[in-house]
């Protein structure tokens, strides 16, 4: 393995000599030969050092991806597409309709801002292996940081910004950061969040105090700097020599994100940089068809693992210019804002949550808002994060004139599990449906026991070890916790925690997690298809099921529903239509009589909806909210709900589930 792995430029399809393959061929040899099908798609990255072998499998089952090699993930991303010669390219595009600004940095200003910000963190003790914990809003100083931290071999731990105090004491306490860096304040359409006093909280409840905090003032509130402690990161940054990058082992962590999970304290997902680096430039040309020069817009913020993947990570080290967007999908002034930007910045494809666009149409109902901007640059439009009901996604397809296409991953895969892999072959699209598995993943549906389920059956979604590169490498510190939480379950498997099936054609259908399975008198049902019903009624802007305690059947359904904009139905009407729409279409079986209407549902700030945090107060247990709610008042309202069915209550001993679906 000479010069080819370190100057190949080949897309990823013609990496592994099939440009004109399709789908089946692509996906049955990453799982005959993943050795020869990943290291041939290893040639689309920059390796200082050669790997020397694919895949380690002597510590299974912790795996390791092109073990011996050294790279650095900056270089990939931003210094490669200036040597190639497109310095001049935009990289980087800031859109902050929260502020009224924009910037956009091209590859040669985004290395200058880089090396020099890591010369910085460098002169303040931060090497290779050190944590950086970084606490800020959607800035392009953000982006630069995780760059940052990558050219130095460093391992950044973002937080979302305006996380509460306990929870960044938790993640301080977990990675103890050498380096803190945050800003003065995020703002919001209505409000300026101030993050100094949380960050000032955070630190002074953890146990692991930083050397230093690196904070980015802000016109909208300044903040009062510790002495001996805080820096402007201005002065840090003009004072600093740039560096070169730091090649480190393939295997070395990138990154730890945490993520909630059954345990009481968040998991700190941990993932390296050689298989991440291999992934992410793989996943822009085989799932997202998209090629270098392009415009990608993750409408996401950098808190969560999409912002990682696509807002940072995937489109740079593909050369592609990103899109960064401190603002909303509604409220920054209207429902028109992400038609706007698609137009303004001539963006190709966008990956957007479902829930965005469901506040967009909420708001917007006909789609009018989308008609004075011209959308022509847009190619494709691709949606994850929860389920898209088929309502939504045939909604969004109509006003912007493009294929929405949904697909499903993990904060612990960093890219798609399964997925319309559109740079492979463009498959048929089945509104509901997130396709087929991706390139490199071997998914089962398998039953409480283990034994696989024929398609049509719904179970456990669990995907067969070894998993591709590009996924967590384990828990950050934990690796009895790696097992405990993915692996034991399922014996050579990687359990998802999402439940689902495969119909006939082999596409699976993503109901959610195994959690929003509720049983009624033995029957085992998924409230997102009872979801996908009630979605459908063109009253409903959003909704939410969930099971809810019932003495005589265990659990049934509850329906929590969000009209569109302007809606003045007869609310026992209203009931009546969508218990015989869940009855036509789901079954008697479902049991479905409670129906509530509410002004907003519950959502984290990435918008997922909280079904579980609403079960809990149903059933009396719910304590205090949890640190990812967007706003804690939209709980007080389904409680007040609740109280109006005469919840809480404690759920009763349920029925044995049966055997089937």
């Amino acid at each position: 393995m000479e010069a080819p792995w370190r100057r190949s430029r080949r897309s990823a399809a013609e990496a592994v000599g099939l440009a004109l393959a399709g789908y089946a061929e692509v996906h049955e040899r990453s799982l005959r030969d993943p050795e020869g099908f990943w290291g041939e798609i290893a040639h689309g990255i920059e390796w200082t050092h050669p790997p020397e072998r694919v895949l380690d499998e002597s510590e299974a089952p912790f795996y390791r991806w092109f073990p011996g090699g050294l790279l650095n993930t900056c270089h990939n991303a931003v210094d490669r597409h200036v040597q190639a010669g497109r310095g001049d390219q935009p990289a980087l595009i800031y859109d902050s309709p929260v502020t009224g600004s924009s910037k956009t940095f091209t590859f040669v200003e985004l290395l200058h801002s880089v090396a020099r910000f890591a010369g910085g963190l460098r002169r303040l003790g931060v090497s290779a292996g050190d944590r950086v914990v970084i606490y800020m809003p959607m800035v392009p100083e953000a982006v630069i940081a995780m760059l940052a931290c990558a050219r130095l071999g460093a391992i950044h731990a973002v937080v979302f910004g305006g996380f509460g105090a306990p929870e960044l004491a938790t993640r301080i306490d977990d990675v103890q950061p050498r380096v803190i860096v945050s800003a003065s304040c995020g703002i919001e359409p209505q409000r300026v969040v101030e993050y100094k006093p949380l960050l000032d909280q955070a630190i002074a409840l953890a146990a692991s105090t930083p050397q230093s905090c690196v904070i980015l003032q802000r016109p909208q509130a300044e903040a009062k700097l510790e002495p001996g402690r805080d820096l402007d990161w201005n002065e840090v940054f003009e004072d600093a020599d740039p560096v070169d990058p730091f090649p480190v082992p393939s295997e070395a962590p990138l990154y730890v994100l945490h993520t909630s999970g059954t345990t009481a304290a968040p998991k700190g997902v941990v993932h390296d940089n050689g298989g991440h680096a291999v992934a992410l430039n793989y996943s822009m040309d085989a799932i997202y068809g998209v090629r270098a020069g392009d415009v990608y817009w993750a409408a996401s913020d950098i808190g969560w693992v999409v912002g990682h993947s696509y807002t940072v990570y995937g489109p740079l080290l593909h050369g592609c210019t990103t899109v960064l967007y401190e603002g909303k999908p509604t409220g920054t002034p209207d429902a028109g804002a992400f038609w706007r930007v698609i137009a303004q910045h001539n963006v190709n494809a966008l990956f957007v949550a479902p829930t965005a666009l469901r506040a967009i149409k909420r708001d917007d109902p006909e789609g009018l808002l989308a008609n004075p901007h011209d959308l022509s640059s847009l190619r494709t439009l691709f949606v994850a994060g929860e389920r898209c009901d088929a309502d939504t996604l045939l909604w969004v397809r109509s006003v912007a004139g493009v294929p929405v296409i949904d697909h499903w991953w993990q904060t612990e895969t960093a890219w798609a599990i399964a997925a319309n892999p559109i740079g492979v072959e463009r498959l048929e699209v089945k509104p509901g449906s997130v396709t087929r598995p991706a390139p490199g993943y071997d998914i089962r549906v398998l039953d409480d026991e283990g034994a696989e389920l024929a398609p049509g059956r719904v179970g456990n979604i669990a995907v067969r070890l070894p998993l591709p590169p590009g996924s967590l490498l384990t828990l950050w510190r934990n690796d009895p916790g790696y097992v405990s939480a993915y692996l034991e379950r399922f014996p050579g498997f990687y359990a998802t925690g999402d439940g689902g099936y495969f119909d006939e054609d082999g596409y699976l259908w993503m109901l959610g997690r195994v959690d929003d399975v509720i049983n009624v008198a033995g029957h085992r049902l998924s409230t997102g298809a009872i979801e996908e019903v009630i979605a459908s009624h063109p009253a409903v802007a959003e909704c939410a099921v969930v099971g809810l305690p019932d003495e005589l059947k265990g659990e049934v359904p509850g329906a929590f529903v969000v009209l569109k904009e302007g809606e003045d139905q007869d609310v026992p009407e209203l009931g009546a239509e969508l218990m015989r729409r869940v009855r036509e279409r789901v079954g008697p079986v479902a049991s479905f009589r409670i129906v509530k209407i509410v002004p907003r549902l519950p959502k984290t700030r990435s918008g997922k909806i909280l079904r579980g945090t609403m079960r809990r107060l149903a059933e009396g247990k719910e304590g205090r909210p949890p640190p990812t709610i967007e706003d804690p008042a939209t709980l007080d309202e389904v409680a007040a709900a609740l109280h109006e069915l005469g919840y809480p209550r404690q759920i009763a001993a349920s029925p044995s589930p049966s055997p089937g679906a």
